[in-house]
């Protein structure tokens, strides 16, 4: 997506204008910092990767035709399951049918997107670093996004956005700096006013995205989240192809084989054994409950009467 000459090379301005859309949008919401349910500091580290990962992925462009960056993207899920093992508060482990799931899924999107492409990839070693950077970041952003969610139930999908995209716009700002990205851009989408239309259509999009992956997240955890993402653009691809009835290759239908291989591997059930309930435990269900002292004191009333009626029956007629 080429906006104009030089303008795609602007990743971390682009990111920063989207951020103050966000927070408009949050605030029409009537989201206030009052509904809070954890500290700022929780979003310190969630905050650096969300900019950075946005901002590098955008920035890339400048040095990687879009196949080329897809390729890279496609892999997203592969990071994000090794990443989960290490995050503190998760610790995830998955079964090796998972790994299998995701390396078919992520090599039926490639070669899907490369049959698709109507240019090759073009590589560049500092497109490749950016690229690289915002994967490791992305696989940090969403096991820190499960993490948080985890450990506080009660976390809201508005408030991750808002308090990361609060926290992390600062970030921004030393990098544009640094590379003088600030004025480069401010002077050049003065004079390409329509970019902003752009970014803010983008940016209500993107939104309405974001919250609906925090939500897959909240519930299913960040690799399935991470397999969905992945295999949505694979279900993107082929409805346009349907769609404007464009012809399909035979790397077309092997990357489709691989994809949906990936999917149902994903669905296979976990084989693991249930635990049993231990004897004492499921004895306990039917232990009869101890008598209180009320009816103690009833049943030993009974016992005395009857025992007064039986003597009475034994004495002799007078």
């Amino acid at each position: 997506m080429r906006l104009g000459d030089g303008l795609c090379s602007y990743g971390w301005y682009f990111t920063f204008v989207q951020g103050w859309v966000y927070l408009l949008l949050i605030y029409l919401q009537g989201f206030t910092t009052k509904q809070m349910v954890n500290p700022w500091k929780t979003y310190v580290k969630l905050s650096v990767v969300l900019m950075g990962s946005n901002g590098l992925t955008k920035g890339s462009l400048a040095f990687l035709n879009y196949p080329a960056q897809l390729m890279f993207k496609s892999t997203k899920v592969l990071p994000v399951m090794i990443m989960g093992a290490f995050i503190p508060g998760l610790r995830r482990k998955y079964p090796p049918h998972e790994y299998i799931s995701a390396v078919l899924l992520v090599v039926g999107l490639i070669l899907f997107t490369l049959a698709d492409a109507q240019t090759s990839p073009n590589f560049s070693v500092i497109g490749v670093l950016m690229v690289s950077g915002a994967l490791v970041m992305d696989a940090f952003l969403g096991n820190l996004q499960e993490a948080i969610f985890t450990m506080n139930p009660e976390t809201t999908q508005t408030e991750m956005l808002f308090c990361s995209t609060v926290v992390g716009m600062p970030f921004l700002i030393p990098p544009m700096l640094v590379t003088g990205e600030l004025f480069k851009a401010w002077s050049s989408c003065s004079q390409h006013p329509y970019v902003y239309a752009v970014l803010i259509f983008e940016a209500m999009a993107t939104f309405v995205g974001q919250v609906s992956v925090l939500s897959l997240i909240a519930i299913f955890g960040a690799a399935t989240t991470a397999m969905v993402t992945t295999a949505r653009k694979a279900v993107t691809l082929l409805l346009s192809y349907l769609i404007f009835t464009k012809p399909l290759t035979e790397q077309h239908g092997s990357g489709l084989l691989l994809i949906s291989m990936g999917i149902l591997l994903k669905l296979l059930p976990d084989n693991k054994p249930h635990k049993r309930l231990s004897t004492t435990s499921s004895m306990a269900k039917f232990e009869k409950p101890d008598y209180s002292e009320e009816n103690k004191t009833r049943v030993e009333k009974e016992n005395e009467e009857e025992e007064e009626e039986e003597e009475e029956e034994k004495r002799p007629l007078v």
